[in-house]
């Protein structure tokens, strides 16, 4: 399980990446935006279509970085009762 908290951990700091190259409104032909997308997007495209953009904001990678740090926590103390 240590790799799998791992993995999420590595995952959560992707999408964080993937938020700030938005942000910044590089090229999408950028080779590191092109990575974040192809990462990150499968896994958001169902989270925006449950939830809508509010005030022009999308709150996804929000809604996902939470859903990582819920899984990881749950993982950690499947972990430490073992």
């Amino acid at each position: 399980m240590g790799i799998l908290i791992l993995l999420l951990d590595v995952y959560s700091y992707i999408v964080l990446g993937a938020v700030l190259l938005s942000w910044l409104g590089l090229d999408p032909e950028n080779p590191l935006q092109r990575i974040a997308d192809t990462l990150v997007e499968p896994v958001l495209a169902p989270i925006r279509k449950v939830l809508p953009t509010m005030a022009g904001f999308d709150l996804s990678p929000l809604v996902l970085f939470f859903g990582i740090k819920l899984v990881r926590g749950v993982l950690v103390s499947r972990l430490d009762s073992v």
